[in-house]
């Protein structure tokens, strides 16, 4: 053993490592990437590592490996466990032989995501297990724990850390490469009447699995991590308790201080330890639930209390005493408890809000945007260009940093809906509005991802669009991992890269055009060309992420003395790194790349020095 400072994820995967796991698959998506990734880096040299094509792959490559005896590991953020439903309700059924853990990385807020949906109730709904660690240091140790438990009940598991698990950091013990459990597979063993899935097989699994999840719960009711902490201070011999879980219990603990109730951790909210939970409701009154996001253990704990008759009022989000949505803090679990304990009716509850001498400063307003010099900024500007005087126009978005392009001044994503969606929703569009002049963007990760099905389905139906193929040539929004087009792999292989133009000439697009989208003059008549053909086309705007491949080119400069302060560059780009002084534009060279496009935009000639110009 020996002391390492981690961060959440790095504590998942190295946990993951020492469980003897031997394949690990997933997609990158905040607040889940770094956990594959520390995979490959810390690998002991016996652990297969990929980045997989979407979520779906990674089950699938996953569930295969677990059904030859292998211990694998799934990785992914909240909304890439919808992508990956398929596979796992399915698999449930049929089971695993080896100890398969599915990291779902949860992000109450949400802070960098579409939804705010809970995979505990994705656990209920699916019947998976769910594990649901509080800290760090518990992370690393429980992950070891859920490895064991799906081997010993033939279950894949789901592992549910939140945002300020998965990004927390901590000191803490971590065995040494000797030290890993040693997890030697046996290879697949065919056996139809296990591994292939008939409605018979589902009939008999079903039963099978709704009297296991039963036994579950009593099992998971003497779980060491599902435990009740005793009421101190003032609070001693009160009847009132707090049932919270993940990082919420450490809320709960910070907040409570030495006046604490007595408090139930729930570690595993499904199958929920019915048991543990009577023991903990014996003699209360009154019980709040603190926690993100469903009301999971607030359910569980009514219909514990409806099925055994106990007069226990549950209370939480359902009844109003905790926020419905959002993100909890210590400050805010500390104002619920304070509430729930006894602050007088009308009187605002501790710690819910500071004034005075104390109170912080609000935080500036700081909103995304594109990166100065990033090329999806001038690829959005020459489609805005070409379309100008264009009645009718679609600009279909998608997932990544190019949703940026909805803000002000480009204002060019109408529309946005998860991965690969953009494609297919122009598609609907226009079969409501056949004159819309439909563009769809997607960036080369995602459209390996999601967005090849929606192209291929254009085609099939004959629809009019332009697909808009943003290529910088990594998977910039989560972190620059590499995808199929980069001919690399998360373990530095050098593979055959897929190209994009080799793909969509495949499908049978008649027009694919490759363009650099910082070449203004050159782009904007032919995205008009190509907007004005039948069918579906397919522009490339080809241009290297500017953060991974930041040029050594020289910086663009503002001549004051040309500058006549119309502001154009900065009315129509956005760059951050364009900014006013007095009534003139100016550069601030830290952030500029010397990308030229406000060089190509101003009407004037007063910017000049970029890279370009070299």
């Amino acid at each position: 053993m020996h002391r390492e400072f981690l961060m959440g994820n790095e504590a998942i995967a190295l946990g993951a490592l020492a469980a003897g796991v031997n394949v690990a698959a997933g997609y990158p998506g905040t607040p889940s990437t770094e956990i594959l990734e520390t995979v490959a880096k810390r690998n002991p040299g016996n652990v297969k590592a990929e980045w997989s094509i979407n979520e779906k792959a990674a089950m699938e490559v996953a569930a295969g490996a677990a059904i030859s005896g292998a211990r694998t590991l799934v990785t992914m953020k909240q909304v890439g466990l919808n992508v990956a439903a398929d596979p796992l309700m399915s698999l449930e059924y049929i089971g695993v032989k080896g100890g398969m853990v599915i990291v779902v990385a949860d992000d109450p807020g949400p802070i960098s995501s579409q939804t705010e949906q809970d995979t505990r109730t994705f656990g209920m709904f699916s019947k998976v297990p769910v594990f649901d660690p509080s800290s760090v240091g518990e992370a690393y140790e429980m992950i070891q724990e859920a490895f064991d438990f799906s081997e010993r009940y033939g279950t894949p598991v789901f592992f549910r850390p939140t945002t300020r698990v998965d990004h927390g950091y901590e000191s803490i013990d971590v065995k040494d490469p000797e030290e890993y459990r040693k997890n030697d597979p046996d290879g697949f063993v065919k056996n139809a009447s296990r591994w292939v899935i008939f409605p018979r097989l589902s009939v008999k699994n079903h039963a099978m699995i709704e009297k296991r999840n039963a036994e579950l719960s009593r099992v998971l009711s003497d779980y060491k991590r599902n435990e009740i902490v005793e009421e101190t201070g003032t609070c001693v011999g009160s009847r009132r308790g707090v049932a919270t879980h993940g990082i919420n219990f450490s809320y709960t603990m910070d907040a409570a201080g030495a006046d604490r109730p007595r408090i139930f951790r729930v570690a595993t909210p499904f199958p929920f330890p019915e048991q543990k939970a009577l023991e903990f409701l014996e003699g209360l009154d009154e019980v709040l639930c603190v926690e993100e996001l469903d009301p999971v253990i607030e359910r569980a704990l009514v219909f514990v209390c409806g099925k055994y008759h106990l007069p226990v009022k549950i209370r939480g989000k359902m009844t109003g005493d905790v926020k419905p949505s959002g993100e909890n803090s210590v400050d805010s679990v500390r104002g619920y408890i304070s509430g729930f304990l006894g602050a007088p009716t009308g009187e605002e509850p501790a710690g819910s809000s500071e004034s005075g001498e104390d109170a912080c400063p609000a935080l500036p307003v700081r909103p995304p945007v594109l990166c100065a010099g990033c090329p999806h900024r001038a690829s959005f500007y020459a489609v805005k260009q070409a379309m100008k005087g264009v009645k009718k126009t679609l600009f279909a978005g998608d997932i990544g940093c190019y949703t940026l392009g909805n803000a002000e001044p480009l204002d060019m994503t109408d529309t946005c809906l998860c991965m690969g969606a953009g494609i297919n929703m122009a598609q609907g569009v226009v079969r409501v509005d056949p004159e819309v002049k439909a563009f769809a963007f997607v960036g080369d990760s995602t459209f390996f991802a999601s967005g090849i099905t929606g192209v291929i389905n254009a085609f099939y139906n004959q629809d009019n669009m332009t697909l808009v193929v943003l290529d910088n040539s990594t998977t910039a929004m989560t972190g620059h991992q590499p995808h199929p087009g980069t001919g690399r792999t998360i373990m530095g292989d050098v593979v055959q890269a897929v190209r994009i133009e080799d793909v969509l000439r495949g499908i049978g697009l008649a027009t694919v055009e490759t363009m650099d989208p910082l070449d203004l003059k050159t782009c904007i008549p032919e995205i008009r060309r190509i907007a004005d053909e039948p069918g579906v086309k397919a522009i490339i705007f080809k241009s290297p992420c500017v953060v991974r491949f930041r040029p050594k080119s020289g910086k663009s400069k503002v001549d004051p003395d040309k500058c006549i302060g119309c502001k154009k560059c900065i009315r129509e780009l956005g760059c951050p790194a364009l900014v006013l002084d007095g009534d003139k534009a100016l550069i601030d060279p830290s952030q500029c790349t010397g990308c030229t496009l406000c060089e190509q935009v101003c009407p004037v000639g007063a910017i000049a020095g970029g890279g370009r110009n070299e």
